[in-house]
């Protein structure tokens, strides 16, 4: 996909979300950390029914400009819905969930810093 095209989906994304009253919506580049994706969008919806809404606005909203999931992981559920775009992936979440799980953080740290924060050290076997 090229970078313009990525960019009205994840606005498209980000719209939906907002649309529907998603909580603490954070959109991270990801690029530099993954050859999978290059962005991800992290939302809270206050209960499973917002959830499940929430992540039905995005694929609703992107399937009116021609564009398909490649797959929804979690609706059943309704405790976090994955929505996997290619480069881009939204994830909503209930907000114990989110906290539990922190991938702002993790998504955040470089991986140096990633194995320092878990006590090992990848230079010793």
């Amino acid at each position: 996909m090229n970078q313009g095209v990525m960019t009205n989906i994840k606005d498209i994304a980000l719209n939906a979300l907002e649309d529907l009253k998603g909580k603490d919506i954070v959109a991270l580049d990801v690029s530099e950390f993954s050859d999978v994706m290059d962005n991800l969008v992290i939302c809270t919806g206050t209960s499973s029914r917002q959830v499940k809404s929430l992540a039905d606005n995005v694929v609703d909203e992107l399937k009116k400009e021609g564009v398909r999931p490649i797959g929804v992981e979690g609706k059943e559920q309704g405790e976090w819905v994955l929505v996997d775009y290619g480069d881009l992936v939204v994830h909503v979440m209930l907000a114990d969930v989110r906290n539990f799980y922190d991938l702002e953080k993790l998504w955040s740290m470089t991986p140096n810093t990633r194995d320092e924060a878990d006590g090992s050290d990848p230079h010793q076997g």
